[in-house]
């Protein structure tokens, strides 16, 4: 005789189907959450909440939200939920301001992180939380004076020698070569960063097998399973701790560290000095090598975590930004010519020579870049959760303690009130008179407020730097490969084309003429 009734099959459906009403009401209890508080809310699907096509990797995160906040046109606020957590998307943009300026304390921790105890992961500047955050960020923001982008721009201009020396072995006279610009300028962008914050030769575009690079695209690799990897470090952390995921593959983990304690231990016992990133890590370890503050240790991963996190946001935005910009400058030829007749002038008044003081007195190229960015911002979205408790201004909301707040990057770029015609690619929008006219926070490519990234100016340094190099002595058109419109790879956290490849076609051109 079964427990129930007389037949254990019939037992076994009634137990199944008795799990399986339990379950659902579980994950569904919270499903009004933001109704009761009087929040439009996007009807949510038993198990997945609004979140199905990101799980499925259907979509990315960042156009899913940019659906969202289209969704809410009118709306100060929508809620929205992850599996069955409720999540609110903020589309107003005084709201927004406040929360990402005026009272970033009651936000200024991210909402994603990875486990705890990846310190690779998460003890680095963009993930750890306050108040070591505070503590690291006032740390390292020296790395990134003027003083120092003045004397890293020397290193920098050592690698474009190699990004020249690679171009002209293509032999791209009188003849168009197709090459994946989203790969080189990953090398390129490797070989500076290795350079200005390590002091280290990666040589990525002379050693196709470059250490470097070869495990720094492992980070990037977005296959089905790293990208549900970086999906859930950004949305569902606690299933990151239950799962063990980890921000680093374990063998770029291995070369990291590596890499990072031979140049620390060979810095320290030569005694030599550059001014860089080392030597603010070497200097926090002799200093607090034997305290913790708010459970950061001044050792171990905890100090590779930044030399880590600053080779991969490094080169990978300005790796993405420089190949989108050659992609539209292939598409759009009359952009690519008024931009290389700016560079071109601006090298002739200057002996041919590129200096930092002409990079950044480029008008055009800063539109051009910035228009880039609007549209493809690398990460496209920002999230934030509630510190304590806090009442919306000008409102009756009230959030609680511990609620993931998400702004749309792409959703105030590609907002036709802010941006008209938002799909067309037109630097204009960056001309002195409508930057001037145009409302604060709703274009923030590297984030705003005192959670803004950190290494901007350098990113825009080595971003206009291979700018002006290929465009200064080359011509970029499509290749058959060429996707037109671009496609964006679903599966990838930040901004990356579909297959990560982006290829174009590149020919010399005569300067002399132009």
């Amino acid at each position: 005789m079964a427990l129930i009734t007389t037949y254990w099959g019939l037992d076994g459906i009634i137990v199944l189907t008795t799990l399986i009403i339990t379950i659902y009401f579980y994950m569904t209890r919270k499903f009004n959450y933001w109704k009761k508080r009087n929040v439009f809310e996007i009807p949510p699907t038993p198990f997945l909440g609004n979140f199905s096509d990101c799980l499925l990797l259907k979509k990315s995160a960042g156009y899913l939200l940019k659906d969202i906040y289209d969704k809410a046109k009118g709306l100060p606020y929508i809620g929205f939920y992850v599996l069955d957590k409720p999540f609110l998307l903020i589309r107003d943009r005084e709201i927004i301001k406040n929360i990402l300026v005026k009272d970033f304390n009651y936000f200024v921790d991210r909402y994603g992180s990875p486990d705890p105890n990846d310190r690779l992961g998460y003890a680095n500047l963009f993930f750890i939380k306050n108040p070591a955050w505070k503590m690291l960020r006032t740390k390292l923001t020296p790395v990134f004076t003027s003083g120092k982008l003045k004397q890293m721009f020397e290193l920098m201009l050592e690698c474009t020698k190699n990004l020249d020396t690679y171009l002209e072995s293509l032999k791209a006279e009188g003849t168009r070569k197709e090459i994946d610009v989203k790969d080189l300028f990953a090398k390129f962008s490797t070989d500076i960063i290795g350079c200005t914050a390590y002091g280290l030769n990666v040589n990525s575009l002379i050693n196709p097998n470059a250490e470097f690079r070869k495990y720094g695209k492992m980070i990037f690799d977005f296959g089905y399973i790293r990208g549900f990897e970086m999906l859930s470090m950004f949305f569902f952390p606690n299933i990151v701790r239950l799962a063990g995921f980890k921000a680093f593959a374990k063998e770029s983990s291995i070369f990291l560290r590596k890499a990072f304690w031979e140049t620390m231990t060979e810095r320290m016992q030569s005694g030599i000095k550059r001014n860089d990133l080392i030597d603010v890590l070497i200097e926090l370890k002799k200093t607090h090598s034997h305290h913790k503050f708010e459970g950061f240790k001044f050792d171990g991963d905890d100090l590779v975590a930044q030399a880590a996190v600053f080779f991969t946001g490094g080169y990978e935005t300005s790796a993405t930004t420089i190949a989108f910009t050659l992609y539209e400058m292939a598409v759009q030829p009359e952009i690519q010519d008024k931009l290389r007749k700016e560079i071109l002038d601006a090298l002739n008044k200057n002996d041919n020579k590129i200096t930092y003081d002409m990079v950044l007195t480029l008008p055009y190229l800063d539109m051009v870049v910035s228009e880039t960015l609007r549209m493809y911002p690398t990460l496209t979205f920002l999230d934030r959760v509630t510190t304590e408790t806090y009442k919306i201004p000008n409102s009756d909301l009230v959030l609680e303690k511990g609620t993931p707040i998400y702004i749309s990057m792409l959703g105030t770029h590609f907002d036709p009130e802010y941006f008209p015609n938002p799909h067309k690619y037109d630097p204009e929008r960056f001309n002195e008179e409508n930057k001037r006219n145009r409302p604060s926070c709703v274009y923030f490519p590297f984030g705003e407020g005192p959670h803004q990234c950190i290494g901007i100016r350098l990113g825009l340094l080595q971003t206009k730097l291979g700018i002006i190099n290929v465009l200064s002595k080359y011509e970029v058109t499509p290749s058959e490969r060429t996707l037109i419109p671009m496609v964006i790879n679903p599966k990838a956290t930040t901004t990356s084309p579909l297959n990560g490849c982006l290829c174009l076609n590149i020919q010399r051109i005569n300067t002399n003429a132009s």
